[in-house]
């Protein structure tokens, strides 16, 4: 048996360095725990191309530097060591602080779950020196690239992008099922960026390291950076909704969020670091920011027919093993439950329990989970899902729908939480309404689909009685389909 590993003993985390194999577009990304310890992450850019310019290979080995950066926070939490080397040498005030924050924050649920207190730990090391020379500029042609999960979120942005005539593209890390479908049904180009955790990694997990939740989210954003480069697009439109902001809990005066690496904060902290050191001009953002989880599912709900077939945001189709991936929804998660809810007044009944293979909202094995979603439990669940207000919301709708109403779990939460509502009708139009769109890039702002704001609900089928009127899209926001 192999000898335990014990995060205790380790001193120090070390950044060693990186290459790039320029035949196979392999990056290459070392680190070590002491001197133990080594990793090896690759990452491969299928089918792209190192620039032929000197600004353009440039601007590559910057991406590709901070993305060693970023992407050594899945080795570090292995010992959380007191200790952060870079062994290139120290970095500059300002890309040290985004590290600190980066590392503390999207860290903060992986602390909290291991009873650890980063704060006094995470600091990298920073000297003052001679200003850096600006990045050369690389132009980039106009095209927005598209990450795509395989959930509802992005099909959204791509129909919207679609409808638009925005020249576009998908991107990838990693090839699963449900992104293949989706890619597949949205007739899109992609690209698909794999990667190689290194196995050192996976075997001392298995013998002690300490083990959670990364900001993946942040890693993906660094590649999208260096994708740019080698593919040649100018945006990314992320599909992160307005509740990626919210916090799970607040614990030893720290806000822990899930969703950091997906904030609106983040969003601005990355942008400003890849104008100022990496990629001018480049520009990464969430398309859907202004809108609330519930209301992109009211829009997904009128996408076309062949994405309810095929998506999927169940995390058990992106397990790392092969064979332990699951082939539909789980509907044993928070993510199961949460689509399920908010998607179920938009949809019919019959075609839910078709999707995903049972009727969620009649089981009562399921009462615990959604009792979390809706605000009785201790705290939101750790994962991509809405608010409460939103998920309340879904079920003030569920509780008018003659389909939805006399199942199990509608009626119980129904009767528990409707009648201390002072005003559903208003709890309901806040969760459907956009916000501001002051974080979207001017060109993407008259791309916002009207269907995003949804209009009669289909829980009434006919009965209008039944209907509640929901606000109209905002002023010069009617794009496609508005």
């Amino acid at each position: 048996m192999a000898e335990r590993f014990h995060p205790e003993r380790i001193r120090r985390f070390r950044f060693v360095d990186y290459e790039l194999d320029a035949a196979t577009l392999t990056a290459r990304f070392h680190y070590a725990l002491d001197d133990a310890h080594r990793f090896c992450e690759e990452i491969v850019f299928e089918g792209g191309r190192v620039p032929s310019t000197e600004a353009g290979r440039s601007a590559l080995d910057r991406a590709l530097r901070h993305l060693h950066l970023v992407a050594g926070v899945s080795y570090y939490k292995a010992a959380v060591p007191p200790e952060i080397a870079i062994d290139s040498g120290p970095l500059r005030p300002d890309t040290a602080a985004f590290l600190d924050r980066l590392y503390l924050h999207g860290l903060g649920e992986f602390a909290y779950e291991n009873g650890l207190d980063l704060r006094a730990k995470i600091r990298f090391p920073s000297a003052d020196g001679p200003a850096a020379a600006p990045p050369p500029r690389h132009p980039l042609p106009r095209c927005t690239a598209v990450p795509v999960g395989g959930g509802k979120d992005s099909v959204v942005t791509i129909e919207a992008l679609k409808a638009a005539d925005e020249p576009m593209v998908l991107l990838s890390v990693g090839d699963y099922e449900p992104i293949r479908d989706v890619s597949r049904v949205a007739a899109v180009p992609r690209i698909i960026v794999r990667r190689r955790i290194s196995p050192l990694l996976l075997e001392l997990n298995e013998r002690g390291a300490l083990n959670g939740h990364v900001p993946i989210s942040a890693i993906i954003a660094f590649i999208l950076a260096a994708a740019a480069v080698v593919y040649g697009f100018d945006a990314a439109a992320l599909s992160n909704e307005r509740s990626a902001d919210a916090a799970n809990l607040t614990w030893h005066g720290l806000e822990i969020n899930h969703q950091y690496s997906k904030s609106s904060a983040f969003e601005r902290d990355f942008n400003a670091l890849v104008e100022r050191e990496v990629l001018p001009g480049f520009r990464y953002f969430s398309f859907l920011r202004p809108y609330s989880e519930l209301a992109i599912t009211a829009a997904f709900s009128r996408a076309p027919g062949a994405y309810r077939k095929v998506f999927r945001s169940c995390n058990t189709a992106f397990r790392l093993d092969e064979l332990r991936r699951g082939r539909r929804w789980c509907r044993d998660c928070p993510k199961c439950r949460f689509v399920f809810l908010a998607l179920a007044p938009f949809l019919p009944r019959p075609e839910m329990t078709e999707i995903f293979g049972g009727d969620l909202l009649d089981d009562p094995s399921q009462e615990e989970g959604f009792a979390e979603m809706l605000g009785l439990g201790e705290h939101k669940p750790f994962e991509c899902v809405g608010e409460v207000e939103e998920c309340v919301a879904a079920l003030v709708l569920l509780a008018r729908s003659p389909e939805w109403r006399d199942a199990l779990l509608v009626r119980r939460f129904a009767a528990a939480i409707l009648p201390g509502l002072e005003d559903p009708d208003r709890l309901v139009a806040e969760a459907l309404r956009p916000a501001s769109v002051e974080s979207l890039p001017e060109r993407y702002r008259s791309m916002l689909p009207g269907t995003l704001t949804p209009g009669p609900s289909p829980r009434g089928r006919g009965e209008s009685e039944e209907t509640v009127s929901l606000p109209p899209s905002p002023p010069g926001r009617g794009g496609p389909g508005g």
